[in-house]
């Protein structure tokens, strides 16, 4: 359940088209569904704004066509990360409306319908190659299902910092900026100074051998002399969105 769905019950009530006996059924519901193996936050949107989100990763593919399953019944999105494609095809058998993005690696579901707003604060994801896309996409997607409006900027890196200044009007529109890079991770840093909005930096694992599978680029982000930058872990493109889309919403009401 989130904000909109316990609205529209409480007006339901009001209006009579729905019994106080059935709104009181659904309100006294424990806050989470307990299937054995996880418990299923289902209030977690009326907590925090945002749904539960699933990590495929660790979990057998029936474990999370179950988890699936049980989140799309209580009529939220759901997003499914780090998911491959036996994962989905178990998820699909459950749930058939699933859709897989095979480049993020990520399994959705769309049941609501977002009202598109021209004042909606936007959100730029920004990849300094085409290697880190998967997990510039992987935060990308992760916005769009939360309803977040988002700009791509790809393949922008500090080698050719002529690309990135090509797109400075979106970059400049944009309320948050993620920034996903590998090698030494110096994007962010570039970035932040050229933006009067936060940079949340996620360091990617792509990188020759010093590059330490994403441990180079963390670390340098993490002494970067642009103050407006934070940094998620490596390869957290989801992270970094989650945050993102939580600033531009502001807190509940």
């Amino acid at each position: 359940m989130d904000q909109d769905t316990l609205l529209r019950l409480l007006e339901d009530v009001q209006n009579g088209l729905v019994s106080l006996e059935t709104a009181s059924a659904k309100l006294v519901r424990l806050p989470f569904e307990d299937i054995g193996f996880a418990k299923v936050d289902h209030h977690r949107s009326l907590r925090t704004g945002l749904p539960e989100v699933i990590l495929a990763s660790g979990k057998t593919p029936e474990q999370v066509a179950e988890i699936f399953a049980s989140m799309a019944a209580s009529g939220v999105d759901v997003l499914a990360t780090r998911a491959d494609s036996a994962t989905f095809d178990a998820v699909q058998q459950r749930v058939a409306a699933a859709k897989y993005l095979p480049v993020p690696r990520v399994i959705t579901l769309r049941q609501k319908e977002w009202a598109a707003n021209v004042n909606q604060p936007r959100i730029a994801v920004v990849c300094a190659g085409t290697s880190d896309i998967p997990v510039a996409e992987e935060a990308a997607v992760t916005i769009d299902i939360f309803g977040g409006e988002v700009d791509r900027v790809y393949d922008v890196g500090v080698a050719g910092l002529h690309r990135l200044l090509a797109h400075c009007e979106v970059l400049q529109q944009a309320r948050v900026i993620i920034v996903c890079a590998g090698m030494e991770g110096a994007l962010p840093s570039v970035l932040g100074g050229l933006v009067s909005v936060p940079v949340i930096a996620v360091p990617t694992s792509v990188g020759y051998g010093a590059s330490f599978q994403g441990l180079a680029a963390l670390l340098g982000m993490l002494n970067s002399c642009s103050p407006n930058v934070t940094v998620v872990n490596i390869d957290n493109g989801f992270g970094a969105a989650y945050v993102a889309t939580m600033i531009c919403r502001g807190p509940l009401k």
